[in-house]
């Protein structure tokens, strides 16, 4: 029996472990699985892994890796395994599915706000063994969650976020940083103050988003320097996806000593992508020295699988992918390989093929007037931004290098 596993149809009762998927023995090349599907190269994939891990330690540094970009909890298994501090989530119910998945330490790089939101942490605070940060950027938060932690007993760790003028969250002066440490004094049982963070993704040039770092290096001295913080070592947090290079530089080069832990909270190195983060690596690697040395690079390890449904004119196709099926925000996906079968292995796909609009479940595809496509030929499209493509699939196909599923990764947004 073959399970369909595109979106809707997988319905799983008990998830399926890699043996069971190995017996099976599908593969995409036969057209063992319903498509569209989402594909994952197990080869790329291990290879991103090793590489961040790598960057990372040669900074000295920790990794908390996004799981919001995946929310795949084999992943998360396999981020930890390779060395990563935790996970870093943007939510409670985020914060739930890595608990609940056996992740031990979680970061959440949010404010946590509201009664249920703060319920679903303190559930699982009351496993002593579960290791929790959240932000707070605000005096009027950090008394909410007073109040609320207060009144289930249970103490809640916290990070001072650091923010910019025009940008997301954080602190904006001196005023509310007061303000807020105040507050915090006053909850200092209840509110444990442990670090810093800041994310500098809402900066867009490096100059100022090396400024933006050193002030809140500063900021997370004087902390220390007061004697503010309930943890040794203190936490100092930073990094998205873009900069993480510019962020490992400006904390590491700080005399800290032994007194810090700076945990750097990339996510999207895992899969990668051929838009967005691909051009983003490309400025890393001119600007970093140590990242152009590494002998490997990170590679695009996602993409989408489909069929050709309609040629209904010479030099436009219609393929059977939409919206609903991947990332459209930064850049439309790009053919990538092309496959009749019968006819050996994948072969890629013309330069010349561009999709020129996606619906929900159609993408028009523009092609040659004599080029070599039919109905029922199976294209693979690169996408740009795999935060995006992820939460729309219950579950990822893993795959080998001869296109045979070795696993079934499902999801939990």
């Amino acid at each position: 029996m073959i399970h369909p596993l595109n979106k809707g149809l997988g319905n799983f009762h008990q998830p399926l472990k890699q043996d069971d998927v190995s017996r099976l023995d599908w593969n995409l090349l036969r057209e063992d699985v319903s498509l569209p599907a989402a594909v994952l190269y197990e080869d790329k994939l291990a290879n991103n892994l090793r590489w961040m891990q790598q960057f990372i330690e040669a900074y000295g540094l920790k990794l908390a890796p996004h799981g919001k970009t995946t929310m795949a909890p084999k992943l998360f298994a396999r981020q930890l395994q390779a060395g990563a501090w935790g996970i870093t989530v943007a939510t409670a119910h985020q914060t739930r599915v890595a608990f609940e998945h056996g992740v031990g330490r979680v970061l959440m790089a949010n404010q946590l706000v509201g009664k249920q939101n703060m319920a679903i942490v303190a559930d699982l605070l009351i496993n002593e063994r579960f290791e929790f940060y959240c932000l707070v950027d605000s005096a009027e938060q950090v008394e909410q969650l007073g109040t609320f932690f207060h009144s289930r007993s249970l103490r809640l760790n916290v990070l001072l976020e650091v923010g910019v003028d025009g940008g997301r969250t954080g602190i904006r002066d001196r005023r509310q940083l007061q303000l807020l440490l105040d507050s915090q004094a006053r909850w200092n049982e209840t509110i444990r103050l442990c670090g810093v963070e800041l994310y500098e993704g809402v900066l867009d040039d490096e100059p100022s988003i090396r400024a933006f770092l050193c002030s809140a290096v500063s900021i997370a001295q004087e902390l220390a320097h007061a004697g503010r913080y309930s943890r040794s070592p203190f936490l100092l947090s930073g990094a998205g996806s873009a900069w993480y290079d510019v962020v490992a530089e400006e904390f590491s080069k700080r005399n800290f000593g032994d007194s810090v832990e700076i945990v750097l909270r990339p996510g999207c190195y895992l899969t990668h992508d051929a838009g967005i983060y691909r051009t983003a690596q490309q400025r890393i690697l001119q600007r970093n020295k140590i990242a152009a040395q590494m002998q490997s690079r990170l590679q695009p390890a996602l993409q989408i699988w489909t069929y050709v449904q309609s040629i209904p004119e010479k030099q436009k196709a219609i393929v059977a992918l939409g919206k609903r099926d991947a990332a459209f925000d930064a850049g439309l996906p790009v053919p990538a390989l092309h496959y009749r079968a019968g006819a050996g292995a994948p072969k890629a796909a013309p330069a010349s093929w561009q999709l020129t609009k996606m619906m929900d479940q159609h993408a028009y595809l523009q092609i040659g007037a004599d080029d070599n496509l039919r109905v029922g030929d199976i294209l693979t499209f690169d996408i740009s931004h795999p935060c995006l493509t992820f939460d729309k699939w219950r579950y990822l196909l893993l795959v080998d290098r001869d296109y045979r599923v070795i696993d079934v990764l499902p999801t939990f947004f």
